[in-house]
């Protein structure tokens, strides 16, 4: 255990920091940015981290199994350069802009929006259903296709725990998202944060393979691509923050600690504990992500869960871990 330690310390700090990314946005969108303008931002400067970190990390090649044949279509190729810019083939390809869209652009798009009409604690707590999510969609998956994903998918429990644990989160969601002393316009907000949880879940289902297959740099890089990619769309006729506003170093603060701290530094440390504890180990510190959201909101924003709130809360944490303990 002693040896140990200090990947467990490591494990605390990255989702220390994960939490604190709720209010750190909800400053920034308080302050006039955008919810999308702060995703493009945020993300453009981890890309450019990314790209900078692959000069000095050498990743395998992309897994050319099985070998595709001189029919198939492949942009690996036998050209070095292409195969660290491309997937082995045009499927893979499609299924990391699906991630790049459900782990980025729709995912932090409904998380952001969200933190813009109700409060971040709220967003965090309810965000963190996606394990719950994640547990459903795989055992579905798992039932209904037989491939590579499914086969690398983690066998979560099921049966009555899964039903006891999916009933006491929705319950707890149901609980914040009718809580009648707190203001309609905020179940908007609660109803995107479900949204965000919905999209992390898928990305969940299929992320894993794909890193597996295609080394955790230049997965996540084609993610962060794709992510900033579909993006664009939602940036027409959008009113952006001007110039001036980020000369305030609470606005540039926060852009660089999600940029760099949480969005680069948080992807390398987390790549490391997961190597020294396991999947397993690892995942389950993510339960933890709402109590620091809650701390911070409540010492920075002045934010507070009303009794029924915070009931609804310890409901969807303690639902999550029921549905998410393995057989």
């Amino acid at each position: 255990m002693s040896t140990r330690l200090p990947w467990h310390l490591l494990a605390l700090v990255v989702v220390a920091v994960w939490g604190v990314t709720f209010v750190s946005t909800k400053t920034l969108i308080s302050a006039g940015l955008d919810p999308a303008e702060i995703f493009v931002i945020r993300f453009t400067i981890a890309y450019a981290g990314i790209w900078l970190l692959s000069l000095f990390y050498r990743h395998p090649r992309p897994s050319r199994h099985p070998r595709p044949d001189r029919g198939s279509t492949s942009f690996a190729g036998s050209d070095r350069r292409i195969s660290c810019l491309w997937s082995k083939n045009w499927q893979d390809e499609l299924m990391f802009v699906f991630l790049g869209i459900t782990g980025g652009s729709f995912y932090f798009l409904t998380e952001n929006t969200a933190l813009a009409h109700t409060q971040a604690c709220n967003v965090s707590f309810l965000v963190c259903s996606a394990p719950l999510f994640t547990a459903i969609m795989s055992q579905l998956y798992r039932r209904l296709r037989h491939d590579r994903f499914a086969d690398a998918m983690e066998r979560v429990g099921s049966g009555w725990m899964l039903l006891l644990g999916t009933v006491l989160a929705l319950g707890g969601m149901a609980l914040m998202l009718f809580d009648g002393q707190r203001v309609q316009v905020s179940l908007l907000g609660d109803l995107l944060a479900v949204g965000a949880a919905l999209c992390w879940a898928l990305y969940s289902l299929f992320m894993g393979k794909m890193t597996d297959e295609y080394g955790a740099v230049f997965a996540t890089r084609k993610v962060f691509f794709y992510g900033l990619l579909t993006i664009l769309p939602f940036l027409l006729g959008r009113d952006f923050a001007p110039l001036e506003l980020f000369r305030e170093p609470v606005v540039w603060g926060n852009l660089l600690f999600l940029s760099l701290v949480a969005s680069l530094a948080c992807f390398v440390a987390w790549n490391i504990v997961m190597s020294k504890l396991g999947n397993i180990t690892s995942v389950n510190y993510v339960y933890l992500n709402p109590i620091f959201t809650l701390i911070t909101a409540m010492l920075w924003l002045g934010e507070r869960l009303t009794s029924a709130g915070a009931f609804g809360s310890a409901l969807i944490l303690l639902g999550v871990i029921l549905a998410g303990r393995r057989l």
